[in-house]
Formats: structure tokens, sequence, C-alpha cells
């Protein structure tokens, strides 16, 4: 896989995967192939690799994987089968990654999440949508909620556009963890945006403070009131899903408040809250401290993450390359629309 940003519909594919068989084996490419093939990656290969570890469904990364899956490779490391998403994986001359291991009958399909892809959350960052923004009054999950697109103007390709993702309650016991809450219980919030190596090198420290971490995620009315522009670039339910496929987390507080609350706490029976170095834990004069209350029963911790990496960052990554990026949007929906008129072709000869 490249996952060159982090979302939900990588998350899932490798959630489907793993119910597959016992034990999976993640091939994460390297950014020499990702560049030859698809296009400037946002994450580095080394990123990836932390970020891949860090998924709790996944028990084995491959390093530097051949962007053509073969049969030799799966032998290699002893796999019965590879699985990818019903969408199209083209190589840069447009054959197709998976056609040898297809024709050896040792290919499975897992279902692509509707709704989100790099090429969504890069067209979100470049056009400064807000569509995706859950702006109600709750957050709440509607079950019986449906996928709407909303493709923009030149879309062709029903694998490459700009849609919006929403999720169902059932989606997210699929990645919660089921534990009960149990030992010393911490809790962590924020918005955790388009999730990163800093948000995994915070959880992990903030997990070692305790047994059992909890996460409030802030809605995107508030994260976009107090980071304005079209902040986040994920919605509240992207964001949870992100959150709860890390190994780290044991649970997920959804539109959890930005003033962490005597409320809260005893709800949760919360032991420890802890927060990174952050403008919320740099209080302006006069301004109320969010972490008030827990500071005040002395179950506040800072935690240094000693990571660089913000979502702040990321964003800057994509907008450096803004023309790479959207050549590889047209680029990429060229190759997928060449493959589907020739399957078409072919199935019309059959």
């Amino acid at each position: 896989m490249d996952a060159m940003t982090w979302h939900i519909s990588v998350t899932n594919s490798l959630r489907q995967a793993k119910a597959m068989g016992q034990k999976l084996i993640v091939g994460v490419h390297s950014d020499e192939d990702i560049r030859r093939h698809k296009g400037p990656p946002v994450f580095t290969e080394e990123e990836r690799y932390k970020m891949v570890v860090s998924i709790k469904w996944v028990d084995y990364v491959v390093t530097n994987a051949p962007y053509l899956t073969t049969v030799q490779t799966l032998d290699k490391y002893r796999c019965d089968f590879s699985v990818h998403g019903d969408d199209i994986t083209l190589s840069a001359d447009g054959t197709d990654t998976y056609q040898q291991v297809k024709s050896a009958g040792r290919y499975k399909e897992c279902k692509r999440t509707a709704g989100i892809s790099t090429t969504d959350l890069v067209g979100r960052m470049l056009l400064l949508t807000k569509s995706h923004h859950q702006m109600g009054e709750s957050s709440l999950v509607d079950p019986v909620c449906v996928q709407e697109g909303s493709k923009d103007s030149t879309t062709k390709s029903p694998f490459t556009g700009v849609s919006q993702f929403l999720s169902t309650s059932r989606k997210i016991s699929q990645f919660a963890s089921g534990k009960e809450p149990f030992g010393k219980i911490v809790y962590v919030d924020g918005d955790f945006d388009l999730f990163h190596v800093g948000h995994l090198a915070f959880l992990t420290e903030a997990k070692k403070r305790g047994d059992y971490l909890i996460v409030g995620l802030h809605s995107d009315r508030a994260v976009n009131k107090y980071k304005g522009s079209n902040h986040p670039i994920m919605s509240i339910h992207e964001r949870t899903l992100s959150v709860l496929a890390c190994r780290f987390v044991d649970d997920v507080v959804i539109d959890a408040p930005y003033i962490v609350t005597q409320d809260l706490m005893e709800h949760f029976k919360v032991d420890v809250v802890c927060a990174g170095h952050s403008s919320k834990t740099r209080v302006p004069s006069g301004a109320q401290d969010p972490y008030e209350y827990p500071k005040s029963l002395n179950k506040f911790q800072i935690v240094d993450s000693r990571s660089e990496m913000s979502t702040s960052k990321i964003i800057e990554r994509i907008l450096a390359n803004r023309l790479k990026f959207s050549e590889r949007n047209v680029k990429k929906e060229k190759k997928e629309l060449d493959a589907l008129e020739a399957k078409r072709r072919m199935e019309g000869d059959v």
C-alpha cells in the first residue's frame, strides 16, 4: 500500500483484510515508487511505516514493498493471498498492479470506503471547501444516513473526485475496541485532524500514563471556531474512525467539550488528563483555562511527544506541491477511465 495520506479508507481496508485471515502483513511502498507510479507522497516512507505499525489490525509491516504485487512476494512472506479494495490500482504504464496474483487465484477484494480518499482530502485543502463539515447542533451519527456524492463538474471516473463520507453507528462499532474501562483511565482531547505521526507520538506517550486511553474529539463547529479557514479538513466522523483505528486508543468521546469539566471527569472516571504543547495549554491572560478543573485536582500532565509534525505542516506539504497534486489527479483519472473502457470492451467480447 502507498497510504499517501492517512484516512479511514486506508484503515478500513486493513480492518476488512484482517477479518479474512489470522495474520495481516502490510507492504508499504517506497517514496521513489510512489512518485514514479502515483505522484508525490504527503508522508515520507518512514512516517508511513510508523503509521501502519500503529494500526490495531496490523501484525507485520514489509518495508520497501514492490509496487506490483507478485506471487513471489506472497510466497516470500508466506501469504496465502493478497487483498485490495474494489477500486482500480494501476502502475505508471497503466498495468493492473494485482494482475499476477489475480491470475494465480490468490487475490481477494474488500469494499472500498466510499466518500473518502487521498484525492478527496487533497481537493479539500486546495479548494478550501467546508462541505464535509458536520455543522449542526449535534454530531450524533444517524444509523440510516446514506452516501451522497458531490463530485465536481470535471469528474468522470467513479474512483476519482470530491465526495463526502458519512459514518454510521455500525461503522463506528466495527472500529471500536469493545473493551470495558479498567485500571488507570487517561483522557486527552483535541481535533486530531489529518491523523499523523505527531498525533501518534502524543497518544503513545499519553497511553503510558495509564491503562485505558479515552480521546475526546471536538466537533467540526468547535474546531472551525478556534482554527478558522476550512478546518477541520476531516469531518468529525472521519476523525473518529481514524483515531479509533490506533492501537493505543480504547475509546473516543464524539463532540467532546472544549473545556474539561467536572461532569466529564466523573462520568468517565478519569484519573489523569494529558495535553501536549499546543495553543490550548498556552492560555492568554484573562482567558479561561480549559484544563482548570483537572489542574485543581492535581490530575493534569503535559506530555512531550518529541515530534515536530503538525496538521499545519501536512497542509503546507500539500500546498507546496499544489501543481504536482493537481497533475496527479488528472493523470490518475485518465488511467482509471482508460482501464474501465478496456474492461468494458473485454466484457463486451465475452
